[in-house]
């Protein structure tokens, strides 16, 4: 069977052919194998398309220079195993130490080459450089971590010289950076995002709460390991978490565990019972660190496989059980701190009173006056900040200068402020109020000559003040806590823009002398140059409604990570001042808008309008 060519944008030709059959669903296999069809030539940066897999083809004899350099750019973007067609473009030297998984580049657009004209009856040619352009816009290391960038020009050399082979001299490449080079839509047809689960640190075991902690792996097969997905995940996890995340979380495996030498495939049985073989390290761990292990598995794959895991199964070296979790029992450990997060939504009405929106899935319930001060009280609030077990509510007054923390449960007085600004201007005072998944409450005081970023452990006592080293001139605008209490969204206001960055928050000490600190903020979403308003929407994800350069509003999602998933622009709605989703991705996405009050996104539907008069909406958290 034949393989097509086509010449690709370089102008060279393709060294690729892919198959059409039936597509791979992780832990289920095809019906049956296609048997009839021809082999159909594909563009390999065809976007999107995970039911292609595409095949390398090695260079063909008396290759020219632009033909090496074209078949390598393309052969990196296949599904070549182990990439042992792709190296067959390197010289044997630079084939055995080149090292594609070390990290990955992802460009707008696949890489460019400098064009030069060669003649194949050039006797004196025996090296040749060429250089490789894009606009790079992202990396993924070698743990599978993704970092976005803003866009920059890249440039990279390939030197090529002239190597012995079996039908005499043949151009090869001498010189190559380790790692892969891909254009966006490559990228996204070979790799997926996978959140991995570990331990909130510092808290108590029956306090644990787990965190996710995505990567990027490879839609079927890892070319390198020759894994499947739910393999790579697992291997992913026992391996530890990213160096972002590492000094806030912790594994219950212990340290070096892996799977059984020789492990590329774990699959489901007949009762949805997931078997995972590791290797001796895990031998002797007793049954409550095995039951925190195998829930980092469980909801590490909840959402890679297309049939439900219904049991975790880890197994001893020598294939005995050590433990097995079930989905109902691994409840305790869920991410957002409780087996069902809470799903009630509060907002400020036109007097200046919280209301709150009874539970309801379809966000559709009667507004009801809160109990309490905030409630009913003389004072006029224009934001809240709700607690995530219902129980306080902290709100910032109308002219944004002071915030009181009071029980929205029992009725009482209103309390003294808890925190005041002294700035002179409105804008300057206050942010909209948020509590973490531990019971804190944070706030950020805006005024220019004492900006603060503030934390009242519980909700009470006096507020600390929490550093923030790599704001670098810049100052906090809103904050949105996570629920596992260890990440914090920012809008920071510099130079004229508001960007959204996710900071990593560090505790050091007792809990009654805690020392608390923001540190490593990184983008989260770089091609947005103006961020208005943002929330968490799940455990690694969040909407934003923001513009890209010299464009419109529009609300979409981000991973926590900083990357862009497939389905992120949401249905436009107009004039969005505010946003709030839930914990629970199956809740409607709230929004505040100026022409139509506030409304709701439920999912597979358009907005409608739930409240006409009021702001500030906001789910618990």
């Amino acid at each position: 069977m034949g393989a097509d060519r086509r010449k690709d944008g370089h102008g060279g030709v393709l060294g690729l052919f892919a198959l059409f059959g039936c597509g791979v669903v992780l832990l289920s296999a095809c019906g049956s194998m296609p048997v009839t069809g021809d082999v159909k030539a594909v563009d390999a940066s065809q976007p999107g398309d995970s039911q292609v897999q595409v095949y390398a083809v090695a260079p063909r004899d008396n290759a020219t220079p632009n033909e090496v350099v074209d078949g390598f750019l393309e052969s990196m973007t296949s599904d070549d195993s182990d990439f042992r067609t792709t190296r067959k473009y390197l010289t044997r030297k630079a084939a055995s130490t080149w090292k594609p998984s070390a990290f990955t580049t992802v460009l707008t657009k696949a890489p460019s080459r400098s064009d030069r004209p060669f003649r194949d009856n050039d006797p004196g040619a025996t090296e040749i450089t060429y250089t490789l352009t894009g606009e790079k816009v992202a990396t993924v290391d070698a743990q599978n971590a993704y970092q976005p960038l803003a866009p920059t020009d890249y440039d990279q050399s390939l030197h090529l010289v002239k190597e012995n082979g079996p039908s005499g001299k043949e151009w090869r490449i001498d010189f190559v950076s380790d790692g892969l080079l891909l254009g966006q839509s490559d990228f996204k047809r070979l790799y997926r995002s996978v959140d991995k689960y570990y331990f909130a640190a510092g808290r108590a075991s029956e306090q644990s709460t787990l965190v996710a902690d995505p990567v990027y792996l490879r839609s079927r097969t890892d070319p390198v390991t020759g894994m499947d997905t739910v393999t790579q995940a697992v291997r992913s996890l026992l391996a530890g978490p990213t160096s972002w995340l590492r000094p806030v979380v912790d594994s219950r495996f212990p340290a070096g565990t892996a799977l059984k030498k020789g492990v590329t495939t774990l699959a489901l049985d007949d009762r949805n019972v997931l078997k995972v073989p590791l290797d001796k390290k895990a031998d002797g761990v007793g049954q409550r660190a095995c039951r925190m292990m195998a829930s980092q598995v469980l909801y590490t794959l909840r959402d890679l496989t297309s049939a439900r895991v219904e049991q975790v199964e880890l197994q001893r070296s020598d294939g005995s059980p050590l433990c097995v979790l079930g989905t109902d029992q691994a409840e305790e450990f869920a991410p957002d701190g409780s087996s069902s997060g809470p799903d009630s939504q509060y907002f400020v009405d036109d007097e200046g009173h919280v209301e709150r929106i009874p539970g309801s899935t379809k966000g559709s319930g009667t507004p009801e006056v809160v109990a309490g001060p905030l409630g009913d009280g003389p004072g006029q609030m224009g934001s809240v900040g709700v607690a995530r077990d219902e129980q306080l509510a902290a709100a910032v007054t109308r002219d944004e200068a002071a915030l009181y923390v009071s029980s929205i449960v029992s009725d009482g007085e209103l309390p003294a402020a808890a925190v005041t600004s002294n700035a002179q201007n409105r804008k300057n005072r206050l942010s909209v109020p948020s509590w973490d998944g531990r019971g804190d409450l944070w706030v950020a005081d805006r005024d220019p000559d004492n900006p603060r970023l503030l934390r009242l452990a519980g909700g009470a006592g006096k507020p600390q003040e929490v550093s923030v080293p790599s704001l670098d001139g810049g100052r906090i605008e809103a904050l949105r806590m996570s629920a596992d209490g260890v990440r914090i969204a920012l809008l920071v206001r510099q130079d004229g823009h508001n960007t959204l960055k996710i900071g990593r928050i560090e505790r050091r000490g007792p809990e009654t002398e805690q020392k608390v600190s923001v540190v490593e903020l990184r983008q989260a979403a770089p091609q947005l140059t103006d961020v208005t308003a943002m929330s968490w929407s799940g455990r690694s994800r969040l909407v934003v409604v923001g513009k890209e350069q010299d464009g419109v509003q529009q609300v979409r999602y981000v991973q926590a990570d900083g990357s862009t998933p497939a389905s992120g622009v949401l249905p436009g709605v107009n004039q969005v001042s505010s946003v709030a989703a839930a914990d629970d991705e199956q809740l409607p996405l709230m929004a505040v808008t100026s022409s139509d009050g506030i409304v709701k996104l439920s999912p597979g539907d358009n907005w409608q309008t739930v409240v006409k008069e009021g702001s500030a909406l906001v789910y618990p958290g």
